[in-house]
């Protein structure tokens, strides 16, 4: 099993300890100024990717000496320094894709980033957006299981398509049993593993599952 982690350049103060990802992450993969962040975490990184116009030729040079492929884009592309780093990661053949530093900052970049979720598991790949507060993954209709996460405790499900159909949660605090949910529903907000695990299911649309932590509820 392969993994890839891809780190952008999101404000570094919704970064998760990238510590705890040693052991689960075989190659990393920095966009852009991500690359610097792994740099100054004193992370190998397998490739740094992007314009790089969010450097200085001194961060870049100590990016090219932290990274095993160098490879700089123009600022004017079609393609987000994220999206590079992805289409270069589906080259590894990976059975997960974790993104870091891919949230906050400018809103229409975190939506991108999130849809990106779609072209990873439409490949077969699991893929996972993680911060300091948040974990997210998109889903495909089947079953599926959660595992309890002392750092994100809180769950939500949240329809990525504009209904999901026949979705059944089991093992949570509040369980449903073939329920419809459509875009603007709030019924899968903020639910509660009853054990270390649980599961759920539905036969039709696209979910995004959401593991959180409370720190400015709502």
């Amino acid at each position: 099993m392969v993994s890839v982690a891809i780190v952008g350049n999101g404000p570094i103060e919704l970064h998760p300890d990238f510590q705890q990802f040693m052991s689960k992450v075989d190659i990393w993969i920095g966009a852009d100024r991500g690359a610097w962040t792994l740099t100054k975490n004193q992370i190998p990184i397998e490739y740094a990717i992007g314009d790089f116009d969010s450097i200085n030729e001194e961060e870049k040079d100590a990016i090219q000496k932290n990274t095993k492929v160098f490879v700089e884009y123009p600022p004017e592309k079609d393609e987000t320094d994220i999206e590079l780093a992805l289409l270069q990661s589906y080259e590894l053949c990976p059975n997960q894709i974790y993104l870091f530093g891919v949230t906050g900052g400018r809103i229409d970049q975190e939506l991108v980033n999130i849809q990106l979720l779609y072209s990873i598991v439409t490949k077969g790949i699991q893929g996972v957006m993680i911060d300091k507060s948040n974990y997210l993954e998109l889903t495909l209709p089947g079953e599926h299981v959660v595992r309890h996460d002392d750092n994100y405790p809180i769950i939500s499900f949240i329809p990525f398509s504009q209904h999901v159909r026949g979705l059944h949660l089991s093992g949570f605090r509040y369980s449903l049993v073939g329920q419809t949910i459509s875009w603007g529903s709030t019924l899968c907000i903020s639910n509660r593993l009853l054990l270390n695990n649980g599961t759920f299911s539905y036969k039709e649309g696209i979910l995004l599952l959401v593991k959180s932590c409370d720190m400015n509820p709502v």
